[in-house]
């Protein structure tokens, strides 16, 4: 943390426990009879209770979305770019609720939490739960905090399919709906990179069929290989381009950018880590598998894949999202500039109004934002 504390930090925060003892009855059947929702909040709740913001986690977040825990921390909360007095979730003005969803590895009740009928760790014996699960879990926190409506519900990634579950399942209970990065469902090949990181982890000597807590070891070698694969999928080509090719000669020479830059400068002519890709690979597979649980990440790519809200509307996305009368906010991320220029005027020519034309934010994204004639606001970007 800062020696002092930025104007625009929510500063030191405390995360809250809630236990609920009502059964949660979760899509697959099975009941969690009793569960623990970790939290953390931010800003103050108006008399009306009319100005909360719910923040909903991707695969890898928990409910530590901003501030501190205490003054020897040195990173803030993963979204405290965004959250906190002045910013885009501005906490002069908003209540803002972040929570870890079930099935977690950072408070809330999950595979490294004891399940009181055995009084020993959940382990593989902790239910599937899906985005809908954690969904209804939300609410319950929602009704708890007295809360009737929400302002908003903001998501990335993982986090954004729970904020399309919230339009569709609860659409009286918010106000608008703040998708990013975020799809409808996983195609097939996604769900492939998904097993694969699973089988890294299961197939892990130390995983003992996810009993590896009672047997005080960790897998913790399937889980750097499961967040390697997993990163892959998170950045486009064009995208690991631009970030491990800042100083080839060849771009230089020709405009032409691999993104091969070496780690040292030279080739080992061995089996050592040589590309800028592969170091930014092992670091981040080595950082993560440092504090996350292996089992919870196995039920996080699980609920990735179910995902699929047209499912009960017959394959018909269009009739799920028929009674949402919230607003959205959608972000769709293209592969380059000259997609996001291509978009555009398809888009008006659909019906769309161009309010800002395409444009380098200060965070360097290429994007254009547009209005729908409902009213939607949505964003095409392109990381640059």
């Amino acid at each position: 943390m800062p020696v002092s504390n930025p104007t625009d930090s929510v500063g030191l925060v405390t995360p809250q426990s809630y236990h609920f003892d009502e059964p949660l009855e979760l899509r697959s059947g099975k009941v969690l009879d009793v569960y623990d929702l970790t939290v953390e909040t931010y800003g103050t709740l108006n008399g009306e209770k009319s100005n909360a913001i719910l923040v909903c986690h991707a695969l890898s977040g928990d409910h530590h979305a901003a501030g501190y825990h205490s003054a020897t921390d040195k990173k803030p909360g993963w979204w405290d770019a965004c959250i906190g007095p002045g910013k885009a979730i501005d906490t002069d003005l908003f209540f803002v609720v972040s929570l870890n969803n079930l099935g977690g590895c950072a408070g809330s009740t999950g595979p490294a939490s004891i399940n009181p009928e055995t009084e020993t760790f959940y382990g593989p014996d902790f239910p599937v739960v899906t985005v809908r699960d954690w969904v209804k879990s939300q609410l319950r926190l929602m009704d708890r905090l007295g809360i009737e409506k929400w302002a908003a519900v903001i998501g990335g990634s993982l986090g954004g399919m729970q904020v399309l579950r919230w339009a569709i399942s609860y659409p009286q209970r918010l106000g608008h709906a703040i998708s990013i990065a975020a799809a409808p469902k996983l195609s097939a090949q996604n769900i492939a990179f998904n097993e694969v990181a699973r089988h890294s982890i299961i197939s892990d000597p130390s995983f003992h069929a996810g009993h590896y807590l009672r047997n005080n070891t960790y897998p913790k070698q399937g889980l750097m290989l499961a967040r390697m694969v997993g990163h892959i999928t998170y950045l486009s080509d064009s995208a690991m381009r631009a970030k491990f090719g800042k100083t080839v000669t060849d771009f230089e020479a020709t405009g032409t950018n691999f993104g091969r830059d070496l780690r040292t400068g030279k080739l080992s002519f061995g089996l050592n880590v040589d590309f800028q890709v592969e170091s930014y690979l092992h670091y981040q597979g080595e950082r993560f598998s440092e504090n996350f649980d292996a089992n919870t990440y196995l039920l996080m790519t699980k609920a990735l894949d179910y995902f699929d809200p047209s499912v009960d509307y017959e394959g018909d996305l269009a009739k799920a999202f028929a009674n949402s009368g919230c607003k959205f906010l959608l972000n769709i991320d293209v592969d380059s500039p000259a997609e996001v220029d291509r978009m555009v005027p398809i888009a008006v020519e659909a019906g769309a109004t161009l309010i800002k034309p395409p444009y380098t934010t200060y965070y360097n994204w290429y994007q254009a934002v547009l209005m729908d004639p409902e009213g939607n606001v949505f964003r095409i970007n392109h990381m640059m």
